[in-house]
C-alpha cells in the first residue's frame, strides 16, 4: 500500500513520543508512531483472544445460567442497578 501523510494531533503524548524518538531506537516519528500501531495491535488481539477464551469457557460450562435479576436484588439498594 503505498504510504500517505497524515497529521496527527498528540496533545500531552508528543513529548513522550519525542522522548523514543530521542533514544536512537526510531529514526523518525512515522516509526514512533507505526511502532505504537503495531503494540496496539498486538495488545487488541490478546485480549480479543481473551474474550474468545471466556466466551467458549462460558458455553461449555454445562450449570444452567444464573439470573442476574435475582443476584441484583440481594446486593440491595447500594447497587446501582437494583431496581431490574
Amino acid at each position: 500500500m503505498a504510504a500517505k501523510a497524515i497529521t496527527v494531533t498528540l496533545g500531552e503524548m508528543s513529548l513522550h513520543a519525542e522522548r523514543h524518538l530521542a533514544s536512537g531506537r526510531y529514526a523518525s516519528m512515522s516509526e514512533v508512531m507505526r511502532a505504537g500501531l503495531r503494540a496496539l495491535d498486538r495488545e487488541e488481539a490478546v485480549l480479543d483472544e481473551l474474550v474468545r477464551v471466556r466466551v467458549a469457557e462460558a458455553l461449555a460450562d454445562p450449570r444452567p445460567p444464573c439470573r442476574s435479576t435475582r443476584h441484583l436484588r440481594r446486593l440491595g439498594p447500594r447497587s446501582p442497578r437494583h431496581d431490574l
